[in-house]
């Protein structure tokens, strides 16, 4: 049954809440148990969608999924019974290419349909194909990828982009492959972190982590062990952003603010700032929300780059949050051509935005949103975008296809509401049906 959120706006955030695991990380984490077949456990695994579906992804292919409870689980691959993943399974999330690695390096071989996800712009997969293909691996595709390796050995890989997924996937094949593999122009975002600090834990040898050149010596085996999955900055920066447009008061649990240096760069363009308290945050009341200029009174440009700059992933929260703030920002997204397809979504609620082209959007506030009756979330970073919107709109809004919401934020609102907000999910079919009695 298909459910929305239905929003009343204009109400200020309080309180404390805690951030869940990272969703990039666990659905990296919980593929990478195939390496071994001992027991791992993963803890602080976030419970949604996109997580569940790797569960069953795992699951197919033969290993043990145990839930433990307090979002801790334990993985058990000791065994593999097939090489072909389930196609619907494939399609519901992007992380099912990062089965790839660990399945070569594990088994030598793997079906593979391509891999779903959101719909923000065409996702290559090129990158993938070459960083395993120096690996030893036969690589075809016809609708399906067909993948095989009669045991892989280290190479020298220069990625042609610094894809999070690509360099993932090189990462875990390399881990038992025969030789030294060094992997340069690497994504070094903290969930690639966090899955280079769990497979070294798992006896891997891995260098580097956190630069943009990683250096991978090759084992004979990997071993189980038990490892915790960060916290998700994403969901950070989107309360930040909640708080901010709410003129809220709230304190992040949890938000290992170590990697959070370029949002707090960015935030403060737009005249939002907040305080490090140990592993919390805490974002105070009374922000300016004016935009900076830039020297020379010229107006600032928001660009998404490769970590450690400004991640693909926030620009949506970021331009929500510049409807609110006083003077002229320039967004620019040159990786995805759909990333900014919802800003008539919050044209449509007041907002001044001029979108220039797919890659460009230009943001003029203060504007007082109002609240609509009907609006879809389009992908998972957008609908939250969406929902920041609604929560300082006047009046009652109601979003649909909170599905997407869901594949990445874990109960998010009841964490809102915890907060002051007045929020609730509900089933559309049920409200449709009493919309017309």
């Amino acid at each position: 049954m298909r459910d929305q959120f239905v929003i009343e706006g204009n109400h200020k955030l309080q309180g404390e809440v805690t951030i869940s695991g990272n969703k990039n990380a666990a659905t990296k984490m919980l593929p990478a148990c195939l390496l071994t077949d001992e027991p791992v456990i993963l803890t602080n695994v976030p419970d949604i969608v996109d997580v569940r579906v790797t569960f069953d992804l795992l699951c197919s292919l033969g290993a043990e999924v145990e839930e433990l409870g307090d979002h801790r689980v334990r993985v058990h691959a000791k065994e593999i019974i097939t090489n072909k993943l389930d196609r619907q399974l494939c399609q519901q999330t992007r992380a099912s290419i990062v089965f790839a690695g660990p399945m070569l390096a594990r088994t030598g071989s793997l079906e593979l349909a391509p891999p779903g996800g959101d719909v923000i712009g065409r996702r290559r997969l090129d990158t993938h194909v070459i960083a395993l293909r120096s690996l030893g691996a036969d690589i075809r595709f016809n609708g399906t990828f067909i993948m095989n390796a009669d045991g892989l050995h280290g190479a020298d890989i220069l990625l042609d982009e610094a894809s999070v997924t690509a360099t993932e996937n090189a990462l875990m094949a390399a881990t038992l492959a025969k030789g030294t593999t060094t992997i340069r122009n690497a994504a070094s975002e903290p969930h690639v972190q966090n899955l280079c600090h769990m497979l070294n834990g798992m006896g891997a040898q891995i260098n580097g982590i956190g630069t943009n050149c990683l250096t991978v010596d090759g084992v004979e085996h990997l071993h189980g062990g038990e490892f915790r999955v960060g916290a998700d900055y994403l969901e950070v920066i989107s309360f930040v952003g909640a708080a901010a447009v709410t003129g809220g008061e709230i304190r992040i649990r949890e938000a290992d603010p170590q990697h959070l240096g370029m949002a707090a760069l960015v935030f403060r363009k737009l005249g939002v700032a907040w305080e490090v308290d140990g592993n919390d945050i805490i974002v105070p009341r009374g922000q300016s929300l004016v935009i900076q200029r830039e020297l020379g009174n010229q107006i600032p440009e928001i660009k998404a780059q490769p970590w450690p700059a400004f991640p693909s992933d926030l620009m949506s929260i970021a331009l929500t949050v510049a409807t609110q703030s006083a003077g002229t920002v320039l967004f620019h997204e040159w990786m995805y051509n759909s990333r900014f397809f919802f800003a008539d979504k919050l044209i449509n609620m007041g907002a001044r935005i001029f979108l220039c082209d797919p890659h460009r959007a230009v943001v003029h506030g203060p504007t007082v949103l109002r609240a609509v009756p009907n609006i879809s979330s389009p992908d998972i970073r957008a609908g939250m975008s969406l929902l920041l919107a609604a929560l300082c709109a006047r009046g009652t809004t109601v979003i649909r296809n909170i599905g997407q919401i869901d594949r990445g934020y874990e109960r998010v609102e009841d964490k809102l509401r915890s907060l002051g907000a007045h929020i609730r999910r509900e089933p559309v079919e049920r409200a449709s049906a009493e919309a017309a009695g």
